[in-house]
């Protein structure tokens, strides 16, 4: 409660003296407000305030008077460390039946169980369990969706397990398309919520460039100014667009816009300019952020999903190279640097620009900086414990995340995320209604 009561003084503080100059008076319209503020905070119950991991079950109420989401301590919840958790995951593949084998490292023999008992405490705060009521209330009637390559669909699954404490979803994507491998539409009709993966690597429009056909390292051509329209053309009515890629970024590229050849990456081929990796990656988010913000009726909250660290050791992932380790590095056995760094950057430098342009139109765009955090978990990958349908299992897979693991943090911070939203659009509405 004091810390709501500090955030709201501090907007008030602000406005009152954002001109440099002191007042001893509070204008009528913003004391009305502090007072509106104050009544609404003393009638929310206690019990609703909570952020236990098991609330107790409780009528269906309307979201927008907040009663039902718990108070949000303003923190920088994306730097911390990896503390011992003993209590284990919220689920294990026994209670969730929605994990797919590609993430199901139990099922298919990892003999180790600590990497599942570590949990995520920023230095300044502690980071809410996940509390699948409130996320449910918060999404009541409307869609999300994660945009993006399979480490987003990763993050999705891990959802669907941390739903399936309150209610279990029906699978509908048959309705929507015929790949229902990579284009996946769940619904929860309790709450009319529909959740959703929309496969798109790149995020811009691609196509097979090499002779040989395609492969695990194969030429592919990106039409960088040009959003890939399996996702541009069925986002515009989804509330939260959670978007991603990174790893496809590594293979040999050609780069067009406006269909004309203006570099490569690593295509090594006479008469193309050799740009870096980095070049395309900055220009598909910059189309992707464009495209939503060029949409007519997109109304959503678009969250960037930062680069995801694999962690090969002993070789390249085509080279032998796996992930052996069973415990999180410290943060001084790991440093932020390196191409896990410039792929972070050049992310968030777009997304500061997305943030200044939707401004302008009312969209808004948030950070959901995981990056960081998973640095230091080389213990969390599937290595050989997992199976894909489209892989050769001789290949360690430490790109993706085991489930449970260290990926479901990462819907701790979204669900953070959300309350926090949801705390500060309410705090605008009530604004307005006195402006």
């Amino acid at each position: 409660m004091q810390s709501l009561l500090f955030y709201f003084t501090m907007k008030f503080n602000d406005n009152e003296f954002s001109n440099g100059k002191n007042t001893q008076h509070i204008a009528p319209k913003k004391l009305l407000l502090l007072a509106l503020i104050l009544v609404f905070l003393t009638i929310v119950p206690l019990y609703l305030l909570t952020t236990s991991r098991s609330p107790p079950p409780s009528p269906k109420i309307d979201i927008s008077d907040l009663r039902n989401i718990g108070i949000v301590k303003e923190c920088d919840i994306f730097s911390g460390k990896w503390i011992p958790y003993p209590y284990g995951p919220y689920y294990t593949d026994a209670t969730c039946s929605l994990i797919i084998d590609q993430h199901n490292c139990m099922k298919f023999g990892r003999p180790d169980t600590e990497f599942m008992k570590w949990r995520w405490r920023p230095e300044k705060c502690e980071l809410p369990f996940f509390n699948a009521k409130q996320f449910l209330e918060l999404v009541r009637g409307k869609m999300m969706a994660f945009v993006g390559d399979s480490v987003g669909r990763n993050q999705m699954q891990s959802l669907l397990c941390l739903l399936s404490s309150v209610t279990h979803p029906e699978d509908i994507s048959h309705r929507y398309t015929a790949d229902t491998t990579y284009f996946k539409r769940w619904f929860y009709a309790d709450y009319g919520f529909t959740l959703a993966t929309l496969w798109s690597p790149f995020l811009v429009k691609s196509r097979d460039a090499d002779p040989n056909g395609h492969s695990l390292n194969s030429l592919m051509s990106l039409y960088l100014d040009q959003a890939d329209e399996a996702w541009a053309s069925q986002i515009e009515n989804f509330d939260y667009v959670i978007i991603s890629a990174g790893h496809w970024f590594f293979r040999p590229l050609i780069y067009y816009i406006n269909g004309q050849i203006v570099g490569c990456h690593n295509c090594y081929m006479e008469n193309i300019t050799a740009v870096t990796m980095y070049y395309g990656y900055r220009m598909a988010f910059r189309t992707a952020f464009e495209t939503l913000r060029s949409l007519k009726n997109y109304k959503g909250i678009t969250f960037l999903r930062t680069f995801s660290p694999s962690h090969f050791e002993n070789g390249a992932w085509n080279e032998g190279g796996n992930c052996i380790r069973t415990m999180p590095f410290t943060g001084e056995e790991m440093k932020f640097d390196g191409y896990n760094l410039e792929f972070y950057l050049t992310q968030v430098d777009e997304l500061r620009k997305a943030q200044k342009e939707g401004k302008k139109g009312g969209l808004k765009f948030e950070l959901l900086a995981t990056t960081e955090a998973m640095l230091l978990r080389p213990d969390g990958h599937p290595n050989y414990y997992g199976r894909s349908p489209h892989s050769n299992v001789t290949v360690a897979d430490c790109v993706h995340w085991c489930l449970p693991g260290p990926i479901d943090t990462w819907n701790e911070f979204l669900l953070y995320m959300m309350r926090k939203e949801a705390w500060r659009s309410f705090y605008e509405k009530l604004q307005k209604t006195i402006s």
